[in-house]
């Protein structure tokens, strides 16, 4: 048994990644900021004891798991420093990790969290798999078969892992504070797939992932019949979203989705994919799909009355237009209102048009104030830039939060990687529900 600390615990790879140390017999603790974040609800429901930040956190029996936010600097790490102790990066501890299964990384500029969710409940219901998601859930299974686990691109991080199989779901600029463009965002993509040992399963509608170059076969999933594996005579009912599923242009069965929208359709469509490859069995895999309850702060809802509050995390363009989606379709006949906050200063000006153009998709935009973070926080433009560039927008915050109840029969949107929950939160005890976040 190793005795782990974790620098950051609470960051959603980090509290993810604890929690797998934590069941496969670990001694586990970690620190962090005091400010609530919602990761820890599950390290403290696994006894994982949770530190202010303090050098003398620091034992001489420890294996010091840094996060990623995190600098040599930090009064943590230069005592691990000072007592010789073994200190490794969050991506690169991952990276020995994975090396004891047949893994599958989950990657892409959206979807990653949602996909890798999906991957780690449907091959469950056939086989152990061990996994890591970004919404900080972590799960070790003594002796599994296989570990699902989502692989972030930033920084490039995701060149320590050498999966059996890659899912990649698209390929997009985001995080400008450190990607240069597109081209550079491509450029890390095709070095992770030099990196896949098996085999790649990649959307076939992205121009970019259809560049990629491999020394393993790739595999394309989508709604064309000239895609490897696609979906075809889709339906939606109350039940969710039901689906046929071709490979190599022979059907292979029928599926059914409790989600809406076409990115959950072709999350289910990788995940298909890999089990297929797999051999796992298809009737163990279509009952699992079928009771896939979704992810944290993944169009999470919450029924007040004829309200639908969702909780969701959409903090890029591409993610909003998707979530804005799913409410049109599961909701038809309601109002969609946008509540959003957006995440960093340099996304929000990298993006600026882009955020207007999809926030104007939904009937009434509320914008809160710019979410700045540990590595940026401030920038030159304000929340004003993009007010002024969506027609009727205002803001919102916790003291005026009471505005949303004109919006008797609407689905309410609540979307940002930041702290957009306490607006949330404000508005349900603000109307007398209670809150479990």
């Amino acid at each position: 048994m190793t005795h782990f600390h974790f620098v950051g615990i609470k960051g959603a790879g980090m509290s993810s990644l604890a929690q797998i140390m934590h069941d496969l017999g670990h001694k586990v603790q970690g620190s962090d900021i005091k400010n609530y974040v919602f990761t820890e609800i599950a390290l403290k429901n696994k006894g994982i004891e949770i530190l202010p930040f303090d050098a003398d956190n620091i034992k001489e029996d420890m294996v010091i798991v840094q996060g990623n936010a995190f600098p040599d600097t930090h009064e943590e790490v230069i005592r691990a420093h000072d007592l010789n102790l073994k200190v490794i990066r969050y991506h690169d501890f991952l990276g020995h990790v994975i090396n004891q299964y047949t893994s599958v990384a989950v990657t892409g500029a959206h979807g990653k969290t949602s996909t890798t969710g999906l991957l780690s409940h449907v091959m469950n219901g056939d086989k152990k798999t061990s996994f890591l998601i970004g919404d900080g859930t972590g799960l070790g299974i003594p002796a599994s078969d296989y570990f699902a686990f989502e692989a972030c691109e930033y920084r490039r991080h995701f060149l320590s892992y050498h999966p059996d199989y890659a899912i990649m779901t698209n390929i997009d600029f985001d995080h400008p504070d450190y990607f240069k463009d597109v081209d550079d965002v491509f450029n890390a993509f095709q070095e992770m797939a030099r990196n896949v040992k098996k085999a790649i399963i990649a959307w076939g509608d992205d121009t970019h992932l259809r560049k990629l170059k491999a020394d393993v076969p790739i595999y394309y999933y989508g709604f064309s019949e000239n895609d490897d594996i696609y979906a075809d005579n889709i339906q939606f009912s109350e039940k969710g979203t039901q689906f046929d599923v071709y490979i190599d242009k022979v059907y292979y069965d029928s599926f059914l989705s409790p989600q809406f929208g076409d990115h959950n359709i072709l999350n289910a469509l990788a995940v298909i994919a890999i089990s297929y490859l797999e051999g796992l069995n298809v009737a163990n895999i279509k009952e699992a799909l079928e009771t896939f309850g979704g992810v944290k702060r993944r169009f999470n809802e919450t029924k007040v009355g004829q309200q639908v509050l969702v909780d969701d995390y959409a903090h890029h363009p591409r993610e909003i237009s998707a979530t804005i989606e799913t409410a049109r379709k599961k909701y038809p006949t309601k109002e969609v209102i946008a509540v959003f906050q957006p995440h960093t200063f340099s996304r929000t000006q990298a993006f600026l048009e882009e955020f207007a153009a999809c926030l104007s998709l939904a009937d009434k935009t509320f914008l809160c104030e710019i979410f700045g973070s540990i590595r940026e926080n401030n920038g030159e433009l304000t929340i004003q830039d993009l007010v002024k560039r969506i027609e009727g927008a205002t803001l919102i915050d916790e003291s005026t939060v009471n505005v949303l109840e004109d919006y008797s029969n609407a689905v309410i949107l609540f979307m940002g990687a930041g702290d957009i929950q306490k607006i949330q939160r404000a508005y349900m005890e603000n109307i007398g529900v209670t809150t479990s976040f």
